[in-house]
């Protein structure tokens, strides 16, 4: 029997991808050699455009796709750059091109003079088109679960 399950609305979808930035050829990120990532399909785990892309797809499929920036990470915002002291790091010595976590998420520390840092808030492929190469692996139907959860569980239906 073939089955003709689709990529849609609450399923969980299995790939494997890579992506590349179309002006270098750079790989920015790929599940090639490692596990390939699950995700539920609809609640905003992903980039807009990457799930808009799969829609349809059904497994065996490979599909290529390229995003403009408002589809992927936004455009780059001049107001996601902000100066903060170094204290504020408390036991870590900050340095140019360490990326941190903070409660409002990733930042990039750009440059530090003396006891101010000037930090960068905007995700390192915000403002960027970006290029994927995806096959589709798996796919199956969200349970009642993951769609209350708003994500998907891991094998045999646990958290990670």
């Amino acid at each position: 029997m073939i089955d003709m399950t689709e990529i849609g609305q609450d399923k969980v979808a299995t790939v494997h991808y890579t992506g590349t930035l179309p002006d270098s050829g750079e790989t920015f990120d790929s599940s090639v050699d490692r596990d390939p990532l699950t995700f539920l399909v609809g609640h905003k785990q992903m980039i807009p455009g990457f799930e808009a892309a799969l829609m349809g797809a059904k497994v065996g499929d490979k599909v290529e796709f390229t995003l403009a920036p408002e589809d992927a990470y936004g455009e780059y915002d001049e107001e996601g750059i902000v100066s903060v002291e170094a204290n504020m790091f408390g036991d870590i010595t900050p340095e140019a091109g360490m990326v941190l976590m903070s409660d409002a998420g990733p930042f990039t520390v750009i440059e530090v003079e003396g006891d101010s840092v000037k930090v960068d808030f905007n995700h390192k492929l915000a403002g960027k088109t970006l290029h994927f190469s995806v096959e589709v692996v798996d796919l199956r139907d969200a349970t009642e679960d993951e769609v209350a959860h708003g994500h998907a569980h891991g094998p045999g239906g646990h958290h990670h």
